[in-house]
């Protein structure tokens, strides 16, 4: 366990109970008189799913920057975190969104692109035909979700979708954290496995080969520990982007710059971004909350442009 491992847990620690505390009006846990409900009902599950989302992002962009050798790489190139929109939106066309049958249809969304990526991706496709397949199926799954939104029965169920796309976790309960906790849990475990492999890919393709790296089985891993972390985040909280390609780039620095070693930190960063990021959609005097989609696209934008920007100025 590294020092950015530590400091990042220890910050994690601080921020989350802060976090229940945060909102237009702080709560005051021992004045206010129905403090329990709120903390335990409310901000706690609120909380921990902010934690458990960003946790399984921000692995799931070092784990795919790393296999991909690029630092631009983020889970949503690969048409999953799409698959698992262009689910939940057909659970909103259809009608049938209640609390279990939309995470369902998304998880649905996220298997079906898993398995397509990988059938496409085949057994002894490299990483170029896996990179082109999963920008196809995210270009199709985009084009879907907007056919159902063309399609939308009334501007209610537009309305809906859309407000659905921008991500939140506004009003999530207990049952969200159920339901998106293991997968994300499987999916980091799935990362773990392939950490060697990925290592061994840093020395390049041929190497790793020669080092016994099975380029099957390590994308095997990589579609499941992807599917399963972005796909439940999407699940249960919509679109959030950006996390799996801010994090890696911002603990980096603190590591040895093996894609190893940047799991871990990696997932406590993403959990301690999103769960800021959810404390600041609270806290903002609007007239209705922020959506944490659009937060945390404000702030990976720049974010991006100003990697463009460095990597531009590295290339003159």
């Amino acid at each position: 366990m590294n020092r950015a491992t530590v400091v990042l847990a220890i910050m994690l620690a601080f921020a989350l109970p802060l976090s229940l505390l945060a909102g237009r009006v702080w709560l005051d846990p021992w004045h206010a008189g129905n403090a329990v409900v709120i903390l335990t009902e409310l901000r706690l599950p609120r909380g921990i799913l902010a934690v458990i989302i960003g946790a399984g992002l921000g692995t799931a962009g070092a784990a795919m920057q790393g296999y991909l050798r690029n630092p631009l790489a983020d889970p949503g190139l690969f048409g999953i975190a799409p698959g698992a929109a262009f689910g939940a939106v057909l659970a909103l066309f259809l009608g049938v969104a209640t609390v279990w049958v939309l995470p369902l249809f998304a998880l649905a969304g996220a298997a079906g692109a898993m398995a397509l990526l990988a059938l496409i991706a085949g057994r002894t496709g490299g990483i170029a035909l896996f990179t082109l397949a999963g920008m196809m199926l995210a270009s199709l799954t985009g084009a879907l979700t907007s056919l159902l939104i063309s399609f939308a029965p009334n501007a209610f169920a537009v309305s809906e979708i859309v407000t659905w796309l921008m991500g939140a976790l506004t009003d999530r309960s207990w049952n969200d954290v159920w339901l998106a906790g293991p997968l994300t849990l499987a999916g980091i475990a799935c990362f773990a496995m392939a950490a060697q492999g990925l290592d061994a890919l840093t020395l390049g393709e041929a190497a790793a080969r020669s080092l016994g790296m099975q380029p099957a089985r390590l994308r095997g891993w990589l579609i499941a520990g992807v599917g399963l972390t972005v796909g439940s985040g999407v699940a249960v909280a919509g679109v959030i982007g950006f996390v799996g390609l801010i994090v890696p780039h911002l603990v980096r620095p603190f590591t040895d710059r093996r894609p190893s070693s940047l799991l871990l930190p990696s997932a406590l960063a993403g959990a301690l971004l999103v769960l800021v990021a959810d404390s600041l959609c609270r806290v903002l005097p609007l007239v209705t909350e922020l959506r944490l989609g659009i937060t945390l696209s404000l702030l990976g934008a720049p974010f991006f442009l100003a990697l463009l920007l460095r990597m531009r100025r590295g290339m003159a």
